[in-house]
């Protein structure tokens, strides 16, 4: 097990993150150290599995799909160096800056949603694997890796637990093959490739390796729905990517919504003037897309905001709707 966690003590429960580490726009944060950048120039153009330190001759690489660009653009906005300006860090460019900024001009409260987010995250792969007894987790746009990672919670209940992370950020591929670290008797793993080619993703010998599409399959799509507009058709993408999934497999999400705080669609607008698109959708846009619209059963509660998803009795209180502003769910594929 690799990194800190924000409580030495907190058995990666989700409850424990309320730390530098937060989530933003669903991107998960880690500082950028100087090993994970300096990586970058050997890992842009791969991707590797970061396997258990039992096994380290199992680790495979693969080339990145041709539609991939295998290089940092310090001209436009990155979401992970994004946030990290936001948290005070200095891992960041003028582009990453400017971007911010426009943010939190426009959603003060954007720190208060990337929690509640990232809580969701956490509780909700905590329930897979303790309620429904997933063993198998396909995490899809999972951004800079930060500790207590999908893996880490899940494997604390089931050590034999196997999570593929994927994303198409080279930064992120650095930080993935420096500090994802499988515990003994699991397997974690890491592709860069981009969710808009979901077909490279399922068909990749990474995945098809790793996972068991024989058993069920656990899908994350933590708010990265969100950045693919209509026209970029959604729909289908899920559509292959749920269709490859056997049944008793899972889909865990949450989205960014307009409906509760008119301010996020400015923060999205200025998002989308730097360069990255994002469509935030209702409830019931976003319940369609993803459950039912894909013949998902959706498991309690249903679709509801991210701080209201089987919150922990002893919680704080939950934040308004205004400054959580995402939806969340998750659905069992019959």
């Amino acid at each position: 097990m690799s990194g800190r966690t924000c409580d030495e003590n907190s058995h990666y429960h989700p409850k424990s993150i309320d730390c530098r580490a937060r989530s933003l726009f669903g991107f998960r944060y880690g500082v950028l150290n100087v090993r994970a950048f300096a990586a970058i120039a050997a890992t842009v153009g791969e991707s590797a599995t970061v396997t258990p330190p039992h096994d380290p001759a199992s680790a495979e690489q693969e080339s990145v799909p041709s539609h991939r660009t295998p290089w940092l653009d310090a001209t436009r906005p990155s979401p992970a160096r994004v946030y990290d300006y936001l948290l005070g860090g200095k891992d960041n460019f003028a582009a990453d800056r400017i971007a911010a900024e426009k943010m939190v001009a426009a959603l003060p409260s954007i720190r208060v949603g990337a929690q509640e987010n990232r809580r969701f995250l956490l509780r909700g792969v905590r329930y897979l694997a303790a309620e429904m007894g997933m063993r198998q987790f396909l995490d899809i746009g999972t951004g800079i890796p930060i500790s207590p990672n999908v893996h880490e919670v899940v494997q604390s209940v089931t050590p034999a637990a196997r999570v593929a992370y994927v994303d198409n950020d080279p930064v992120v591929l650095a930080h993935a093959r420096a500090l994802l670290v499988s515990g003994p008797g699991g397997e974690v793993g890491y592709l860069e490739a981009d969710i808009r080619d979901p077909g490279s993703i399922i068909s990749s010998t990474l995945v098809r390796n790793m996972l068991d599409f024989d058993e069920p399959v656990a899908l994350v799509l933590n708010a990265v729905l969100h950045f693919i507009p209509d026209d970029e058709r959604p729909a289908e993408i899920l559509r292959t990517l749920i269709g490859a999934l056997p049944p008793g497999s899972h889909v865990l999400a949450s989205h960014l919504t307009p409906e509760h705080n008119a301010r996020l669609r400015q923060a999205s607008d200025g998002y989308n003037d730097d360069g990255v698109r994002t469509r935030p959708r209702t409830r019931a846009e976003f319940e369609r897309l993803v459950f039912t619209g894909q013949g998902l059963e959706l498991v309690e509660p249903g679709v509801v905001l991210v701080s209201h998803w089987r919150r922990d009795p002893d919680d704080p209180p939950a934040p308004t709707a205004a400054e959580v502003s995402a939806y969340g769910g998750l659905a069992r594929l019959p």
